[in-house]
């Protein structure tokens, strides 16, 4: 089975030829967001970190945009720095440039100023997109794949129908050879004896254990109980009573395959193949960049409620289980899973419709957010203050 996709210089197969425009640190947002603002063809990863942090946070920052910068769907890359920030912006630049695909750097202190930066990252951007605008989608096989997987704005219908059909997803994938990656270590609490027992190894099984201790550990220092914050209150809402009735239902996504292992926030997958874990929080700015960050040409994503948000480099397919919310949300809604709820499909039959999406989306079909550039609001999960 075949999809096309952009064939990169260091191998890897992109679904999307973008243009990707990182700023280094929050302090060079405004010059990359007026850069992106002028050049068509570019996105921009605006996120909020980058300065007075800690090394280890620094260093979280460096290598996630390390991974965004290499993802399959970035044809090019402008960084844009400040000059003075804690994030390793040579770095970035000098990884990104061993990869093959055109990179390009502006220092707005060094240019002199925001204008100045943003003419010369305007010229910078152009050129790049020229560059690369012209390359053609070419054959690759299915088990390139690498897909993201997250639900969101769930409810009572998301466990019984959309998790559901995306899990069968993930298991078809994982069967083809392809890679599938999920996250959410918020969502495991209370299911994590389930995922550990289908840990390929013991070892992959006392990492999940440790992940999610670490998270409750996390949540403990600031003298609160994750149940605080777990279930949302949209989440109660919509019929979830409790953490681990909402993790229950958030693990069915996964499907049933072995767990491969556990990738830390900012990895990228170079070539891991079956079910791996991400350790990422649950927000969408946050997981979305880290699933980003794996190297995933796309994402499925459940939702009960009704999450319309995507992010600027990776397609996010929404299937909706909830068949009230698709009829209110239909143009942000990709798939409706609801009607497994009302009895018109089966999982499976839904599961196919939602394969077919995926080949299509790959093949350069826009998913709802794409097209009306729902995918701004993005950032990267860091652990320390700051400071």
């Amino acid at each position: 089975m075949e999809f096309y996709g952009y064939r990169r210089p260091d191998g890897k197969i992109g679904a999307r030829n973008h243009v990707a425009v990182i700023p280094s640190v929050i302090c060079s947002n405004d010059v990359a967001q007026a850069i992106v603002h002028q050049v068509r063809g570019t996105v921009g990863f605006f996120h909020h970190q980058g300065c007075c942090q800690l090394p280890p946070d620094l260093d979280r920052v460096t290598e996630t945009l390390i991974s965004l910068g290499t993802s399959p769907n970035v044809a090019a890359v402008l960084i844009v720095s400040l000059g003075c920030e804690g994030t390793d912006f040579q770095r970035v630049y000098d990884t990104i440039a061993k990869t093959g695909k055109p990179v390009e750097m502006i220092g707005i202190q060094a240019l002199g100023g925001a204008s100045r930066a943003i003419q010369a990252g305007t010229d910078l951007a152009q050129k790049l997109v020229i560059q690369t605008s012209s390359q053609q989608r070419t054959p690759a096989d299915i088990s390139e794949v690498v897909m993201a997987i997250k639900c969101g704005g769930s409810d009572a219908t998301s466990g019984m129908a959309s998790n559901c059909v995306i899990g069968q997803v993930a298991d078809r994938l994982v069967d083809l050879g392809a890679t599938v990656i999920f996250g959410e270590t918020t969502e495991f609490l209370g299911a994590e004896h389930i995922l550990a027992r289908r840990a390929a190894t013991p070892e992959v099984a006392e990492r999940i254990y440790g992940i999610v201790a670490a998270m409750e550990k996390r949540a403990m220092s600031l003298g609160c109980d994750m149940r605080k914050g777990q279930p949302t209150p949209g989440n109660i809402l919509g019929g979830l009573t409790t953490i681990e009735e909402k993790s229950l239902g958030a693990i069915v996504k996964s499907g049933t395959r072995p767990i491969q292992g556990v990738l830390e926030y900012p990895e990228r997958i170079i070539d891991q193949k079956g079910l791996w874990i991400k350790d990422t929080p649950g927000r969408e700015p946050e997981i979305l960049t880290g699933m980003a960050a794996t190297g995933a040409q796309a994402m499925m994503f459940s939702t009960g409620r009704g999450a319309p948000q995507g992010f600027p480099s990776m397609p996010v397919i929404k299937i909706c289980g909830n068949v009230n919310t698709y009829k209110n949300m239909e143009h942000d809604m990709d798939l409706n899973a609801g009607r497994i709820i009302t009895g018109e499909r089966s999982i499976e039959q839904v599961a196919d419709e939602a394969f077919d999406l995926l080949l299509n989306v790959l093949n350069g079909a826009y998913t709802k957010n794409e097209t009306i550039g729902y995918f701004n609001s993005i950032d990267i999960h860091t652990l320390g203050p700051v400071i």
